[in-house]
């Protein structure tokens, strides 16, 4: 099984992430930031990646080393599960639709990690988080994930739909991109040979 486990302690957080690239998108997501649960939550759900995190952070600061580091031990993780990438699909794509909200995003699990986030939020909170953490997670992600990321907003007026739409629209994309390529399940896919 491609299933992997990230500990991650600082002076600033301890985290832990359990992820299993072959799930039904079972999720247990506890960071103590509410509405970065419920993105987490999505994120597993609509990539079918079974995700269980846990995280302890200096809250009392804000919630920026919490959501940073989660994203950073979740690209290890799904990194890790990959191994050698062999089979995989590699690349993924999603235009998704959530209410006022459409997103695309475009990844390549290619070990090049590069992030374009177009998402321009319109509000500075969706509730009491800081949407500013949107990039960073995704950020994070990215750099420690090996994933060249490219999101975009293409509508929307909404900050917590756009949001939303963004994390469905990677777990959509993540979904294609580990999944094992039924014509080429002995290969890596890239002509190098390796990724």
């Amino acid at each position: 099984m491609r299933t992997a486990k990230i500990s991650r302690k600082t002076a600033e957080t301890d985290i832990s992430v359990d992820v299993n690239l072959d799930g039904t998108g079972s999720y247990d997501c506890r960071t103590g930031v509410g509405f970065f649960d419920h993105m987490l939550d999505q994120l597993s759900r609509h990539s079918l990646i079974d995700i269980t995190a846990r995280a302890t952070g200096d809250l009392h600061i804000d919630d920026h080393h919490t959501v940073e580091d989660v994203g950073i031990a979740l690209g290890q993780a799904i990194a890790q599960a990959l191994g050698d990438k062999k089979g995989i699909r590699r690349y993924g794509e999603c235009h998704l639709a959530m209410d006022d909200a459409q997103v695309r995003c475009a990844l390549d699990l290619s070990a090049r990690p590069y992030l374009i986030c177009n998402l321009d939020l319109p509000t500075a909170k969706i509730g009491t988080f800081d949407t500013e953490l949107v990039r960073e997670f995704f950020q994070a992600l990215a750099t420690h994930g090996g994933i060249t990321l490219h999101i975009d907003r293409l509508h929307g007026f909404n900050s917590h739909h756009i949001a939303e739409a963004a994390f469905k629209a990677v777990a959509r994309a993540l979904r294609s991109a580990v999944e094992v390529d039924p014509r080429k399940a002995d290969a890596v896919p890239s002509t190098k040979g390796t990724l």
